[in-house]
């Protein structure tokens, strides 16, 4: 099952009212794993400025479409409005992911984002508020990681103190 945005970026959030998976072979749109799924979640300007953006080309897709376009009212769709095959929105990451020189799974693009977030030094209730975790501890635990960089001022700060008598 995985998260489908539905058209509300208004005001600079998002709101998570869908998700997307397959029953009896076909992609049918659902309610979300949990009522916390069920949120709004703010997104900074760039990402709001790139949504907007996409909403233009969308309604460009859709007067192309004609009488063709299914209306869904999902923010990512095909050419004809609906619902992107999770294997196909794969086959197109993975190309851009290349030209960028990256090397992440489009699953692990939230596990990138949290561990940015924590990097830099957002408060893990808030983090944890963002991605719609039940729990610190499932943040924590599986999203938590100290770089080496870290670990050295983790432990700088500590033989300050102890060399401060």
């Amino acid at each position: 099952m995985v998260a489908w945005l539905t058209w509300s970026v208004d005001g600079g959030s998002l709101e998570i009212r869908t998700a997307l998976q397959r029953v009896n072979g076909e992609l049918t749109l659902t309610a979300p794993k949990t009522r916390r799924s069920e949120r709004p979640v703010p997104l900074p300007a760039v990402c709001v400025d790139v949504l907007r953006r996409h909403r233009e080309r969308q309604a460009e897709e859709r007067e192309a479409a004609g009488e063709q376009w299914q209306e869904t009212g999902l923010v990512f769709t095909t050419r004809r409005g609906t619902p992107i095959e999770p294997r196909n929105l794969n086959r197109h990451f993975y190309p851009i992911r290349e030209r960028l020189g990256l090397d992440v799974r489009f699953r692990d693009l939230r596990h990138t984002c949290v561990t940015l977030l924590l990097g830099l030094g957002i408060p893990p209730h808030i983090v944890r508020d963002i991605v719609g975790h039940s729990a610190l501890d499932v943040t924590m635990n599986i999203y938590a990681h100290a770089d080496m960089t870290e670990k050295r001022a983790a432990l700088g700060k500590l033989g300050d103190l102890l060399s401060d008598e």
